[in-house]
């Protein structure tokens, strides 16, 4: 048990290295030396919003300031106007804030500083046309539950949206915007980073309405969405910006990995569906340590609650279990400290959780159908707990296996 306990503590260590080197306030005070003019407007959006926030109006006195996160990053920022607005799901708090950014990108007199996280989609929902926030809610909670990729999702989102898919560029159409992005994209793609405020949309709404129809989820949709998306309308003309990457989930890997000499490196992010995953993973984990960031995906068919990072860890505890491995640890967490609906993280597991579960009459391949992962760890005590980091690059896991 005390292998065990030391196994946790040092899987704990190493996830806290690849968090810290998603730090949102190094990660702007780094690059600000590449913002050529001084804005006249700062606008921060994401889980990270605050932290890069306060690094840009640092260098930046004076300039006028908007910070949109979620609830629990959200806290009082002298000089700046802090929203703090409803994650996965949009909410009021977010429209007003929508509606904020809009009103002060088209009244500003000089450069746009954009500071960009993961988050930002949700958290600055601004309908397009006769949309309704109601219509953005639904479709959301539809999308979370489909297994769509994050870059699918965002192509949808964009195309309901006043702010998505080069909205920043199109309101402040008349001065320049540069934008620090900090990624929860694998593959860091900048046009899905936050539904891309400041890049080109990602496709159209032919594109959108295919992928739907593809995922099976168009006759899901609310009637005004389907309207919406199969009216015809001219494709704007979205202004170039100068966009930044200043953090990603890669990084934040070689960070683990630099605080875990001699780790293996799995080759490629980790995505896709959830159990497909846990397989990929266990056959990859070597003896030692095993690192991986990514983004997993879970098809929502019960009613429990849960998240990715949770039902992921689960799996591999039940993988691990059929190898017939000694002593082993896996922590498997969001960045962000919030996995899917809740206040946990994601799963830190062992060799002992199948059976703490068992013991407590916990059946899992029920709790699993039921996408009950958060009740599962429960009753194995082996929920990862991290509050709210203030920063969000993806996903991050860490297996630590004897043999």
């Amino acid at each position: 048990m005390t292998d065990l306990a030391d196994m946790r503590a040092e899987a704990l260590r190493i996830f806290r290295a690849g968090v810290a080197a998603a730090n949102p306030n190094a990660a702007v005070t780094g690059a600000l030396d590449k913002v050529d003019e001084r804005p006249a407007l700062i606008i921060a959006v994401g889980k990270a919003a605050r932290g890069m926030a306060q690094a840009a109006m640092q260098r930046f006195p004076g300039a006028k300031t908007i910070v949109v996160t979620n609830y629990e990053n959200a806290k009082p920022l002298d000089g700046a106007e802090v929203f703090a607005a409803g994650h996965p799901v949009p909410d009021d708090n977010g429209a007003a804030a929508g509606r904020a950014v809009i009103a002060a990108l088209g009244a500003v007199d000089g450069p746009v500083l954009a500071l960009i996280s993961g988050g930002g989609s949700a958290l600055l929902p601004a309908p397009a046309g006769d949309l309704t926030l109601a219509d953005k809610a639904a479709v959301n909670r539809i999308l979370l539950g489909a297994g769509l990729a994050i870059g699918q999702m965002n192509l949808i989102r964009q195309q309901l949206s006043d702010i998505k898919g080069g909205g920043f560029l199109r309101h402040a159409a008349h001065y320049p915007v540069t934008a620090l992005l900090l990624s929860d994209v694998i593959g860091d793609d900048l046009a899905a980073i936050a539904s891309g405020p400041t890049v080109a949309p990602l496709g159209t709404a032919e594109d959108a309405v295919a992928l739907l129809r593809s995922a099976g989820i168009w006759d899901q949709m609310p009637d005004a969405v389907r309207l919406h998306l199969k009216t015809p309308r001219a494709q704007p003309v979205v202004p170039q910006a100068v966009n930044i990457l200043v953090g990603s989930n890669g990084q934040s890997v070689n960070a683990m990995a630099a605080a875990a000499p001699g780790a293996h490196l799995l080759a490629a992010p980790v995505e896709g569906d959830v159990a497909d995953a846990a397989r990929l993973i266990c056959d990859q984990a070597r003896p030692g340590v095993t690192l991986w960031g990514g983004e997993t995906t879970v098809q929502l068919r019960g009613a429990g609650r849960g998240g990715r990072n949770q039902e992921l860890a689960l799996r591999i505890a039940m993988e691990a279990s059929t190898r017939g491995w000694p002593d082993w640890v896996c922590l498997q967490g969001g960045s962000d400290g919030r996995d899917g609906p809740t206040d946990a993280a994601g799963g830190l597991v062992d060799a002992e959780t199948l059976h703490k579960i068992n013991a407590k009459g916990g059946d899992l391949q029920a709790l699993l159908t039921e996408n009950d992962s958060y009740a599962a760890l429960t009753l194995a005590g082996d929920l990862l707990m991290t509050g709210a980091t203030g920063t969000n690059v993806a996903d991050l896991g860490i297996m630590i296996r004897k043999g």
